[in-house]
């Protein structure tokens, strides 16, 4: 029997704040991301409605009388609230408490280790430290997520190729300890503009303002380079080794490694939307994972009409998947975490998330409240009737 997994995350769509923020993550005690987004808008979903999202937000504005689909609520196992942590936990592997620390804390080793491979380096300002590589790359702290768990090496790619940016990238990568480094550019970004988006955080982190400098608006790329991160005992990489097909798209193949699978970058929702349709068209069995960005990118700009057109893009698009849906396919529809636009910050917030778990042959139920976002790729791991993921457990037969 061929069956498929189709696995799609809105990047950032919270419903609630983890119970442990009081203690982890203060400014985010209140944060409901998608709660607070339906206050905000007029936003129409009658597909998520009908699947059973207001089984989980309970929110006025919102029918409550179907739910074509099973849910439940996920609770995050991985440190704070981030996306790539997050979607390597979703995929099945079990979170490792990262090191923190701020970039300044390593800038030195950096510098000298990049100047060891024959970079120039410099520190422009040093009331603003951070490193520019040949006068056109910045290494520093990323600010639009937890304190000290990441370094972004960003770049404007119309003066440097991204493969010399992935090979910076991957000298800071060795020299420190953080969960993770991500190389990044732009075109039609200039060297002056990027220097002139680096800005300070109210904590202290220094580093480049990504929407701001505009990097994400054309030719786009990326790459995240991840610490402990085991692909081996991920879903992706258990699914090509027993000979099934693997598609990431979007954001999730900026975050998921996985030799084998069909890649398809892309931020734009409705190109993410139209990439899924089509492996839908051509994958026989298999999975299908991936990653709607620009509802965390409104998030970061604190933009909720931004953010309900593209939960409303979403939903229109739901018709022709479930239409394209068989007897034999698996929809699992989720979150890495929140990014409330209404909260008073432009991070991350850590948050449960939303679980919708859709097959034309299931009688729906209530999953309840989850451990770990493990649990998305346990149950696909098991659909599938492969070998387990690292972590989590299976809702399957609940």
């Amino acid at each position: 029997m061929t069956k498929r997994v189709i696995i799609l995350i809105l990047d950032s769509l919270g419903v609630g704040n983890m119970d442990d923020v009081k203690e982890y993550h203060p400014q985010d005690i209140g944060a409901n991301t998608f709660y607070h987004i339906l206050d905000k808008t007029s936003l129409n979903i009658p597909n998520l409605e009908r699947m059973g999202i207001n089984k989980i937000l309970h929110h006025p504005k919102l029918k409550n009388e179907e739910n074509l689909a099973s849910y439940g609520v996920l609770n995050l196992m991985h440190q704070g609230a981030d996306s790539f942590e997050g979607h390597n936990e979703i995929m099945g592997s079990k979170p490792k408490k990262a090191y923190l620390a701020p970039f300044i804390e390593n800038m030195e080793e950096v510098k000298a280790a990049l100047e060891n491979e024959g970079y120039k380096v410099t520190i422009p300002n040093p009331k603003m430290p951070y490193l520019l590589v040949d006068d056109l790359v910045i290494v520093a702290d990323n600010i639009e997520t937890d304190y000290g768990q990441i370094y972004n090496v960003s770049a404007p790619l119309d003066y440097i190729s991204f493969e010399e940016v992935l090979k910076i990238g991957n000298c800071v990568r060795k020299n420190v300890k953080v969960n993770r480094v991500i190389a990044l550019g732009g075109k039609n970004v200039t060297p002056k503009h990027l220097q002139a988006s680096v800005e300070r955080r109210a904590d202290g982190l220094v580093g480049v303002n990504s929407p701001k400098s505009n990097v994400y608006k054309q030719g786009y790329e990326v790459r995240h380079l991840g610490y402990g991160i085991s692909p081996e005992y991920q879903l992706p990489t258990i699914t090509v080794k027993e000979g099934l097909d693997v598609s990431l798209v979007g954001k999730m193949q900026d975050v998921i490694y996985c030799e084998g699978a069909k890649k398809f970058p892309g931020v734009d929702t409705k190109q993410v939307m139209e990439n899924i349709l089509h492996e839908m068209d051509h994958m026989k069995s298999g999975l299908i994972a991936a990653t709607v960005q620009e509802t965390d990118l409104a998030g970061h700009a604190q933009d909720p009409d931004r953010y309900a057109n593209r939960i409303e893009l979403v939903d229109t698009y739901l018709t022709e998947v479930f239409h394209r849906m068989t007897k034999n396919d698996l929809l699992i529809m989720s979150a890495d975490h929140g990014n409330d636009p209404t909260i008073g910050h432009s991070q991350h917030t850590r948050e449960k998330t939303y679980l919708l778990a859709f097959h034309k042959g299931w009688n729906p139920i209530n999953i309840g409240e989850r451990d770990t976002l493990s649990d998305i790729g346990a149950t696909a791991a098991t659909y599938l009737e492969l070998h387990p993921t690292e972590n989590g457990e299976s809702f399957l037969f609940e």
